[in-house]
């Protein structure tokens, strides 16, 4: 269940006007493609790039003009697309259109009716390559009227190529959810969220999307965290590095957020075939668990730092220091597979997404510091959890990043 469906991108090859043919691509644009353009709505052409038949390969570039596309069709041994400039779709029977931008590949299983062509706003060049072609034959079906084109291309209003670029890396597989109801909003968030904040900073896909979901935990959004979910395997998250983001989350945010998106979490693995429990990633005992997590509370925010802790705590409330080493860090930090420096920009999400908790955020700036994640990470991930958290969490957050790494510094 993703946020919302991908309409019309803009696009810097946005070309309404222009009725030139345009070669978008290092491939050669070819002729227009007369041989098959009673199947296709406008002006399409083709280029064949391969000619040795003994190797069982045909392979053609095709280039459509703005609004063109061809009909609703199958292929018996199937088709692979990709796509090598401007701006299309690509649509499967009773499925919404899939946005095509350069370096997208459409893998057509054998018997599925499908169309696919420009956007109405954009030229487009998709290499076609042909599957078992000794066996393989199309069978042409009825075009794409205009109405059901225009719903498929323009449902949910307009996404700027990053910010659909972006969603699409996130999510393969649309599935319509705000499109038909709120697609003002749609468009506005997406933006913003796919768009403008994951354009600031260097995060890689795999870190927005963990931050994200620690995030997602820390509020107890249940439907934004399943989203996490399919974007996490969607990008290499291993399931064992998903549950490790929600252990990692008990001892910040306590059980009781984390214990209904456990049963998400399970629920999710099991629908994707993955057998459970997975293997435990516990490297402590009941009686290594308090010394392992010293040291390693010690490396993250100085040896000295914590004895002060241990030292200054009243003797009524030492328990609390004795809990931290143990089970904070004893317990869920030493377990390897997350590293350190993932794990404490997790605790970093986690604190600024619970908010009240700037005392320990400010201790875990410093602790980001110390293992290597510096301002300029941590500004990234406030920025790419902004739509997620607000603006008071995280202005708040901002201010405490000020106080302890000043920008002068």
């Amino acid at each position: 269940m993703i946020l919302f469906h991908i309409g019309n991108p803009l696009n810097a090859q946005n070309m309404t006007e222009e009725k030139e043919p345009q070669n978008l691509s290092a491939f050669p644009l070819g002729e227009a493609n007369v041989q098959y353009a009673k199947y296709f709505t406008g002006q399409s052409y083709l280029a064949r790039l391969t000619r040795d038949n003994a190797l069982n390969c045909p392979v053609s570039n095709v280039t459509f003009e703005p609004g063109c596309r061809n009909n609703w069709h199958s292929h018996t041994g199937g088709q692979i697309l990709i796509a090598v400039g401007g701006k299309g779709y690509y649509q499967e029977k009773g499925k919404p259109a899939r946005l095509l931008l350069p370096g997208e590949v459409v893998e057509i299983a054998p018997d599925v009716i499908h169309w696919h062509g420009a956007a109405p706003d954009s030229w487009f060049s998709h290499l076609a390559i042909e599957c078992n072609p000794q066996t393989n034959k199309n069978t042409w079906l009825e075009p794409v009227d205009d109405t059901a084109y225009a719903e498929a291309t323009s449902r949910s209003g307009n996404l700027s190529a990053d910010a659909a670029r972006n969603y699409r890396t996130w999510f393969p597989e649309t599935d319509e959810m705000w499109a038909s109801t709120d697609p003002g909003l749609a468009e506005i968030f997406g933006n913003f969220a796919f768009g403008e904040t994951q354009q600031y900073g260097e995060l890689d896909v795999r870190t927005r999307i963990l931050v994200t979901m620690a995030s997602s935990i820390a509020l107890n959004a249940g439907n934004e965290y399943r989203r996490t979910l399919h974007a996490a395997l969607a990008n290499g998250i291993s399931p064992v590095e998903i549950k490790e983001v929600l252990y990692h989350a008990i001892p910040y945010a306590g059980m009781s957020k984390v214990e209904e998106l456990m049963n998400i979490t399970n629920e999710f693995l099991a629908e994707k075939g993955i057998r459970l429990p997975l293997e435990d990633q516990s490297v402590t005992t009941p009686e290594t668990r308090m010394e392992k997590g010293l040291v390693l509370q010690k490396s993250i925010f100085g040896g000295e730092h914590i004895d002060k802790m241990y030292e200054t705590a009243p003797a009524n409330q030492l328990h609390f220091q004795k809990y931290l080493s143990a089970n904070c860090f004893g317990d869920y930090q030493t377990r390897p597979a997350l590293n350190v420096k993932t794990r404490e920009l997790l605790t970093f999400s986690i604190l600024i997404s619970l908010g009240g908790c700037e005392s320990q955020v400010k201790g875990h700036i410093q602790g980001n510091i110390h293992v290597g994640n510096n301002k300029a990470t941590l500004l990234a991930t406030v920025t790419q959890l902004l739509p997620y958290i607000g603006y008071p969490r995280t202005l708040n957050a901002v201010a405490c990043l000020n106080e302890i790494i000043p920008e002068n510094k």
